[in-house]
């Protein structure tokens, strides 16, 4: 049963057609992720959806029986209104009285005049009567996690990311019965996305969203719906079975491409006779030739493309990190962090927002200085720093121009120079897009300029804060290729899971206090040991707690036998050991001074020592089980 019709929906601005008789369906349950291009329409097709913009022509039909929600890309809201009317905006009996209900508490606890007892023991009857308790601290567990605190505060007083927060709050409090998401994850950390990953799957809700981080859609979506030149297709599963079954559908088109272009060779040709003869053609075949050199033009731009842009030699000294502390504003941000970067490293950055990720970026490329210790520099080294504020371009000027006045012309990997244009459409940018004016651009179509402006100049040594934000699946794929073949240094900050596994030798993590570890893993294997560890520490924790005396039972838990009891205790003794055995190895593995041949043999130790602990540790938690 449809709950979402959508029927013939076209949109253009001035000549820009973004799509064109679009028409597609969704039913109760299931959980869609819309994938197309960047500025091909997917957050203009979702407003027309949620009712926030027209369509030129197209009909949308939902269930009449049915409640929506929806999250904005980029929320438009009164700068005057506070957190709380924006998190309680909705017409919901429920919603009004629990802000109701907010409000009298905050009045309480600041004293103010206005505070009425009478009416504060009249709302918690309400609340009582209408049983909105677990309602609320619902509201107050999804506040929470998004680290909304202070719901008095101004929305003119918060960041970008900070409405974004909010508006996706607001969203999921309403418990809709169809959820409508533009980009949710962005501006959210990855401990935040994985928990609003959990919380979706939990809901009976029937979804429709855009994404660009893939993990996310692979665990949450159960289909996806791409739009490619105004086709629609459709594909019933996560995305993975889409990676699969695309491929097998661009290798169909291309074989089809191919008799295309044999037949418009052929049809050319004929189009290209004397004047005379043109006179008696028939229409049919010049209507023919057209539709066929349309296809063949579309088809082009599907084209895959790669690049691979040179970069300067670096020399024996890169980057050293001597012992550095930095605050900011009394909070302690970094403290007493060294490392030693080895040629062609790429290290991912994570850790909560707002810990100082983006901090030690700007530490390293000498735009702030540490308060204690030193950063080196070597002096071959050419930074690119790719940051998430968009650099300053005059939106009237075209995108080629803006380009050639970086560089006229580009070097390759195989020494060979590309010129501005030829970089642009390598980069995902068509020959008739690169004369669009700048300010023309969509979103993410500024930021993938961005970045280009940044690989334009050759760098050696990239440091990137978040490059993936609001880039289409296809551009990520592009540059995540681009960085597994780049031969300088990378320092990555990243909440995209997807990307960090598929490119990082090893992960920085920012632990709080100005601590950063450093795990020589992948993204995926440090959360996994991540929770081994908290999962040590809360059974550690359940043993310090005084034991309480257990009343005498015929149906006692099973004890260890003589033979587990002694396992057990070896294990205590050797896990602490293999701890302190990998710490050593990343300390040698960071230290800079060991040369190729001993480095591969420390890493191998170090992942042999690695699986060791996690098969004893996950034998340890069996026999700790066992009375």
């Amino acid at each position: 049963m449809n709950l979402l019709l959508v029927e013939n929906i076209s949109k253009a601005f001035g000549e820009n057609n973004l799509f064109e008789n679009i028409t597609f369906g969704i039913d109760k349950g299931q959980k869609v992720a819309l994938v197309a291009r960047n500025g091909a329409g997917k957050t203009t097709l979702l407003n027309i959806i949620s009712g926030n913009e027209d369509a030129d022509s197209g009909k949308i039909t939902f269930r009449n029986d049915i409640k929506i929600a929806y999250l904005l890309q980029e929320p438009d809201y009164n700068p005057l209104d506070s957190v709380l009317d924006l998190i309680f905006s909705q017409s919901n009996e429920l919603i009004s009285l629990i802000k109701k209900y907010e409000k009298l508490l905050y009045s309480m606890q600041k004293k103010s005049e206005d505070f009425s007892q009478e009416e504060y023991q009249s709302i918690l009857n309400q609340m009582d009567a209408l049983q909105a308790w677990n309602y609320e601290n619902e509201i107050k567990q999804i506040l929470g996690k998004f680290g909304i605190e202070d719901l008095t505060q101004k929305v003119g007083e918060l960041s970008g990311g900070q409405k974004k927060k909010i508006a996706l709050a607001s969203a999921l409090i309403q418990k809709a019965d169809f959820l409508i998401l533009d980009e949710p994850t962005n501006h959210l950390d990855i401990d935040m996305i994985e928990w609003l990953e959990e919380h979706i799957n939990n809901q009976n809700i029937t979804l429709l969203m855009v994404t660009h981080d893939r993990y996310f859609l692979n665990n949450v979506c159960n289909e996806i719906i791409e739009i490619e030149n105004n086709n629609v297709y459709r594909y019933k599963g996560k995305y993975e079975y889409f990676l699969e079954k695309k491929s097998e559908r661009l290798e169909l088109e291309k074989v089809e491409f191919e008799k295309f272009k044999s037949l418009y060779r052929k049809e050319l040709q004929w189009m290209r006779t004397t004047p005379q003869a043109r006179t008696t053609k028939s229409k049919s075949r010049i209507d023919s030739f057209y539709e066929i050199e349309d296809k063949v033009s579309k088809t082009r731009t599907q084209e895959s493309r790669k690049f691979e842009v040179t970069s300067e030699r670096m020399g024996s000294k890169i980057l050293e990190i001597n012992n550095i502390d930095f605050s900011f504003e009394d909070k302690l941000i970094i403290k007493d962090f060294s490392y030693v970067m080895k040629h062609g490293e790429t290290i991912g950055v994570v850790g909560p927002n707002g810990c100082g990720k983006s901090t030690l970026l700007r530490l390293i490329s000498g735009e702030l200085r540490p308060d204690l210790g030193k950063i080196i520099v070597g002096q071959t080294v050419h930074f690119g720093f790719y940051t998430q504020e968009l650099a300053k371009i005059d939106g009237n000027k075209r995108l080629v121009e803006i380009l050639k006045e970086h560089a006229e012309s580009i070097r390759l990997k195989n020494g060979n120079e590309i010129s501005a244009s030829q970089f642009l459409y390598q980069f995902g940018f068509s020959y008739n897009t690169q004369w669009n004016y700048y300010d023309k651009l969509s979103g993410g179509e500024k930021r993938r300029f961005n970045l280009l402006l940044v690989l334009a100049n050759n760098p050696n040594f990239l440091l990137l804060d978040e490059p993936t934000n609001d880039f289409d699946i296809e551009t990520m794929n592009l540059i995540e290729d681009f960085l597994m073949q780049f031969e300088g240094c990378a320092l990555v900050v990243s909440h995209d899971r997807y990307l960090l596994d598929k490119i990082c030798d090893h992960i920085f993590v920012f632990q709080g206090e100005g601590k950063i570890k450093d795990y020589y893993s992948s993204y995926t294997e440090y959360r996994q040991l991540k929770k081994r560890d908290e999962q040590i520490q809360k059974q550690l924790e359940i043993e310090k707690e005084p034991a309480k005396e257990k009343p005498r039972s015929s149906n006692r838990a099973p004890k260890r036998s003589y033979k587990e009891q002694k396992e057990y205790e070896n294990l205590e003794i050797e896990i602490p050991e293999l701890e302190e055995k990998l710490e050593k190895l990343v300390k040698i593995l960071n230290s800079g001074e060991t040369d190729a041949e001993k480095l591969q043999a420390t890493s191998q130790e170090y992942e042999n020592i690695q699986k060791d602990l996690d098969a004893k540790t996950e034998r340890w938690i069996e026999l700790d089980e066992i009375e």
